[in-house]
């Protein structure tokens, strides 16, 4: 090791003694007297410990996420995957982490990428929470005039801003939903890992999804070469992802840069989930035209059909849409002519009137609707308004500032908030504690990805989570043979995540839905189903007992 040279400021010592021998000039000393007070402040007596605790008093902190904190700092040199389960303070963690190094001095110009749906809330966080300058990308704004600024990967990495990015020297890079970056051989993945960076988080909490290559790609973001090269790593651990817990030595490699909490390992269980299967039955005339689909639209795929039934169990609007476009098609205009005609005569969807129902009985408290398709989001906010409920709708169409603004108005004004699946990634809603499953999807990731808005660090009430579903349709298959049969609703999606990996399935939604396509009929589907939640049993029962 090369011993470190120390070179005398020569300059200095020869003007401080031409300043002593003329006695002058000399600044004020006040002036002095603030200047050594403000080196005292900054200056860190020893390197354990956080000093940005005692400048955020107003902020309390859980225990992991100090932790976090300072095993970023003191023991993995600030560069780190920030990988808990949803809801448990990764943004706090992270803004904790910036705040300790712009305390130290050691953080001045930072640059935040993260999903273009969030760029305002990471703004406000760190603005208002930990009294950072953060200000969001502007057309306006040069790159090099803010020193602390959050954009969306996708701004940045388009001309002329990615030339004016790669030319500056950043001392703190964060990357939020670091999973979009697992592939590495797309854009954004080459022009993350091209950023001159000092420190660096990465933000997810699904680490690894369906391929071990994926934690390789991100570790060689943070620290390249520390997992190997990518063909000796493939070459010793393959593409299995299970060799993440089977290998000791990879596991302990990764744990010097990843953190991962989980609910049950944090003291953020101090409120709980009350869960509520909410049974609906068709009116004769809805089941009528659910059977009318079933079984007389012969010409379309089995998965066709599941997918109209689908649609006709979240509302009459969704179904009618969808098969209005397919009758486009000439072969198929006659089969469904009838099938459209009996849609139109349809009175309101049960499940409407049960979700205004139990709005009603909730009383004036804040409610969040998830639905799976846009008609019936606008048949909802439509027809809770003609029963005097304020609504608000959250979809992925919406420009950034106008989801700031949905969601400014539901806190504010609305009662209801009607989201799609846009609304279950990133936006924050602890200050509403009921959540209505509209229509249930066959991921439950994303049942805990919706759970996760409201049931998250900085809610103090027992959150309540209403699942509709209607008897004698798909819905009741895949609640009693899936959710309901293996507790999906009650066991952490962490858990159900391992026991896919040890039965090889790498998406749940992606195996229901080649059961359907598979299947010659709802009949057959079903009892495959049946099986795939028996092997998902089998499997809880084995990692229990091993545990």
């Amino acid at each position: 090791m090369k011993s470190i040279q120390l070179q005398p400021d020569t300059a200095f010592i020869n003007n401080l003694e031409a300043t002593i021998e003329n006695d002058g000039p000399f600044s004020a000393w006040e002036l002095f007297r603030m200047t050594y007070q403000v080196e005292l402040t900054t200056m860190s007596p020893s390197f354990n410990g956080l000093r940005s605790l005692e400048h955020l008093p107003h902020i309390t902190f859980l225990d992991h996420q100090v932790k976090c904190a300072e095993l970023v700092v003191e023991t993995m040199n600030g560069r780190a995957i920030l990988a808990d389960e949803v809801g448990l303070g990764k943004t706090i963690e992270a803004g904790l982490v910036l705040k300790e190094y712009m305390i130290r001095g050691m953080v001045k110009k930072a640059l935040l990428l993260v999903p273009a749906s969030l760029v305002n809330q990471w703004v406000t966080e760190l603005n208002e929470k930990f009294y950072i300058p953060a200000v969001a990308h502007r057309k306006n704004y040069s790159w090099e005039q803010c020193d602390i600024i959050v954009s969306s990967i996708d701004t940045a990495k388009r001309s002329p801003h990615r030339e004016a990015i790669l030319d500056i020297d950043y001392d703190f890079l964060l990357i939020d939903e670091a999973h979009k970056l697992k592939n590495h051989k797309t854009k954004n993945y080459a022009f993350v890992r091209s950023l001159n960076k000092k420190y660096c988080l990465l933000l997810t909490a699904t680490p690894v999804q369906n391929k071990l290559i994926e934690i390789f790609n991100l570790v060689s973001i943070l620290k390249p070469g520390h997992l190997g090269n990518y063909e000796s790593f493939l070459e010793q651990y393959g593409k299995d992802r299970t060799q993440v817990k089977r290998d000791v030595y990879l596991k302990q490699l990764i744990q010097k840069v990843m953190i991962r909490n989980t609910r049950e390992s944090t003291s953020l269980n101090n409120t709980s989930r009350k869960i509520e299967t909410v049974w609906i039955d068709f009116t004769p005339e809805e089941m009528a035209v659910y059977d009318q689909i079933s079984e007389s639209v012969a010409s379309f795929s089995t998965f066709s059909k599941i997918t109209f039934l689908r649609e006709l169990c979240s509302s009459r609007e969704a179904c009618y849409l969808s098969l209005k476009k397919t009758a486009t098609e000439a072969e198929q205009a006659t089969a469904i002519e009838d099938v459209l005609t009996e849609i139109e005569q349809l009175p309101h969807h049960v499940k409407a009137q049960k979700a205004v129902e139990l709005i009603k009985n909730i009383g004036d408290e804040k409610v969040i609707i998830f639905t799976e398709y846009r008609a019936s989001q606008h048949y909802l906010q439509w027809y809770l308004q003609q029963h005097g409920i304020t609504s608000v709708p959250f979809r992925g169409g919406f420009k950034r500032g106008k989801k700031d603004w949905m969601r400014q108005l539901f806190k504010d004004r609305a009662q209801v908030l009607i989201a799609t699946e846009a609304g279950g990634e990133g936006i924050n809603l602890q200050f509403c504690n009921h959540l209505i499953n509209y229509d249930l999807p066959w991921n439950p990731m994303r049942i805990e990805q919706r759970i996760g808005r409201i049931h998250r660090y900085g809610q103090n009430k027992d959150v309540h989570i209403y699942n509709f579903a209607i008897r004698q349709t798909i819905e009741e298959h895949i609640m009693n043979l899936l959710y309901e049969k293996i507790n999906l609703f009650e066991q952490v999606i962490g858990q159900l995540d391992d026991i896919l990996t040890d039965l090889n399935i790498n998406d749940m939604e992606s195996e229901i839905q080649g059961i359907y396509a598979e299947s010659t009929s709802v009949g057959e589907a079903k009892i495959k189903l049946n099986n795939l939640s028996e092997m998902i049993k089998q499997t809880q029962g084995v990692s229990r007992s091993v545990e």
